[in-house]
């Protein structure tokens, strides 16, 4: 996305000719203004790109899923440069040989994990035999709730998978519904 500060004059791409733009796509974002005829100075922005302007940039070029960032920057979006979207993609000969296929295949999963894993935690906690079935009543689950014994029989350890804006309300609710012992940890895969 294409960004500067909300209090700022810019308000399409045109506006910043002659301007710096910061970002670290800087093929990308040459192109994009190449293509528009508008001469713009972009320069690699090293760390965070959003904190540069006004300081040290008139707008950015940053990726953006949500645009969540650039809200909390107090940046307005000017103009989607590119819109993308994750793929492998296997040469045909490495394809048809079966150890580099397995090596291909092997991280696309790994990848579709990570990916998965994105805006989602875990949750583990404990909770007495007779208070499971309060406890499940309020807890949303990407499946089924794992649930094993304790080492004492009257106690249950119960592990799942939540969307982490939704454990705000979850977890709460799991201590009036006497969970105890709750723990929210952040996934780097989940491998459906």
């Amino acid at each position: 996305m294409l960004a500067a500060p909300e209090d700022s004059e810019f308000r399409r791409p045109e506006d910043l000719a002659g301007r710096i733009i910061a970002t670290e796509l800087v093929n990308v974002t040459r192109n994009y203004f190449r293509a528009k005829s508008l001469e713009v100075q972009v320069e690699f922005s090293w760390g965070a790109t959003e904190v540069k302007p006004p300081m040290l940039a008139d707008a950015i070029v940053e990726v953006t899923e949500t645009g969540s960032s650039l809200r909390a920057n107090r940046l307005r979006i000017l103009d989607t440069v590119l819109e993308s979207n994750t793929r492998v993609i296997a040469n045909k000969d490495a394809w048809a040989q079966c150890d580099k296929r397995r090596k291909i295949e092997n991280f696309a999963l790994m990848l579709r994990g990570a990916m998965e894993a994105q805006d989602r935690v875990g949750l583990m906690l404990n909770v007495r035999k007779e208070n499971l079935d309060g406890v499940l009543a309020v807890l949303p689950a990407l499946q089924n709730p794992t649930i094993s014994t304790l080492s004492d029989s009257g106690w249950m350890a119960v592990n799942t998978v939540i969307e982490e804006s939704e454990a705000w309300q979850v977890i709460p609710r799991l201590k009036h519904a006497q969970a105890q012992g709750i723990v929210e940890y952040p996934l780097n895969k989940v491998v459906m």
